[in-house]
């Protein structure tokens, strides 16, 4: 059946599922459902420009498949039946959801499992096809992205990542009109690099400065330079281009995943925490000049350790300096307690609990400043 995946055109996968699951495990209807850009809910994949009715991705059967990244088996009465629900995940990147309608008595737990397989394989066709074709990031939407927000989506590496070593869940707000903030990660045999930035300004302004300082930060690791260097060179450039009118603040980290060993560059604003056990303490880093601020400025890193077991999480300026309307400070307590009630919680889920503290203490979703989270918890090299 991955073959047939493989070999279906682009925008034909959804069709491809319901006939190959048709006859191979009589499923009664297929439906593909993938996460918002907020996370808020699940969209069907149908007929475009329109979808059918989208439903919660934290509530009901599909909403705790997507939240829990786990099958939920759902009995009908009327016709009589299971609707299984599978999640979607790429690599620790949660996409959506697959719904196969299956007929009574057949939702066996070996054929639950091999629905799983299939939906994970549909997930990494899914994510090949967005090279190819709008569809799936067409349906992912419940209104239309800012210029800025479209560019900056596209700069993304995904919203999660996991292997041995580690998990990342991330999470950006205001989904549809994100400015300035970005993460990134990029993980070889031996190390991972991570970076969260925040482009100065608003709207395309700011994601025009933050591509070019993701660009030259990319750029400067794919070439081999040390995260130092990195930071010099992404400093050079935005230099050169604005002259030291705008910057960019960045915090770059690098984790040697046989020992734990972080090196860190904190050249702005990003703050970092980290949670040991039940503790948990700001990671204080010497701050360092924005890149871009003034022509060729010199960056050191600095190491901390991490061990089997921590958490740690990366705030953007959005989040740790963001007020309500009324003016009140969300601040460092407000955050603690979050982190605090959802330590026992994936990645992913904190990343989303804290924005979602956020939204509620400003009053709305459309927040005044760009907000992004990056949770990644530890696991060490197993020798």
């Amino acid at each position: 059946m991955e073959a047939q995946l493989r070999a279906t055109p682009p925008h034909a996968l959804v069709a491809t599922a319901r006939r190959l699951l048709a006859e191979r495990a009589g499923a009664q209807d297929v439906t593909l459902l993938l996460a918002d850009y907020a996370l808020a809910v699940l969209q069907p994949v149908s007929h475009l420009p329109h979808t059918e009715e989208p439903v919660s991705a934290h509530e009901g059967p599909a909403g705790s498949a997507f939240t829990h990244q786990s099958p939920v088996v759902e009995v009908l009465r009327d016709p009589d039946g299971h609707l299984v629900h599978l999640p979607i995940t790429v690599r620790g990147d949660r996409l959506g959801v697959l719904s196969v309608r299956l007929p009574a008595g057949t939702a066996s737990p070996e054929l639950v499992l091999g629905l799983g397989d299939f939906a994970t394989a549909l997930g990494h066709e899914v994510t090949t096809a967005g090279r190819d074709t709008d569809l799936y990031l067409q349906a992912r939407r419940t209104r239309r992205l800012t210029l800025a927000a479209e560019m900056q989506w596209q700069l993304l590496p995904g919203r999660g990542c996991a292997r041995e070593e580690y998990a990342i869940g991330a999470h950006l707000e205001p989904a549809y009109s994100i400015g300035g903030d970005n993460f990134d990660w990029s993980t070889s045999a031996d190390h991972l690099v991570l970076s969260v930035t925040d482009g100065m300004g608003e709207g395309i302004h700011a994601s025009l400065l933050t591509s070019l300082t993701v660009g030259a930060l990319r750029n400067a690791r794919r070439a081999g330079i040390g995260l130092a260097d990195q930071a010099c060179l992404a400093d050079q450039a935005i230099f050169a281009q604005y002259g030291g009118k705008v910057y960019a603040s960045t915090l770059l980290l690098e984790f040697h995943l046989a020992t734990g060993t972080v090196r860190a560059v904190d050249a702005g604003s990003p703050q970092l925490f980290r949670q040991r056990g039940d503790h948990t303490e700001r990671v204080e880093l010497d701050a360092q000049l924005p890149l871009g601020m003034f022509e060729e400025t010199p960056y050191v890193e600095q190491t901390f350790q991490v061990e089997p077991g921590d958490r740690l999480v990366v705030v953007s300026t959005g989040v740790h300096e963001a007020r309500s309307a009324a003016g009140d400070l969300f601040g460092e307590r407000a955050l603690r307690q979050i982190l605090g009630a959802t330590r026992a919680t994936p990645p992913y889920e904190t990343a989303r609990a804290v924005v979602s503290g956020l939204i509620e203490h400003y009053g709305s979703r459309d927040l005044m400043s760009d907000a992004s989270v990056i949770c990644l918890d530890w696991h060490g090299r197993n020798a």
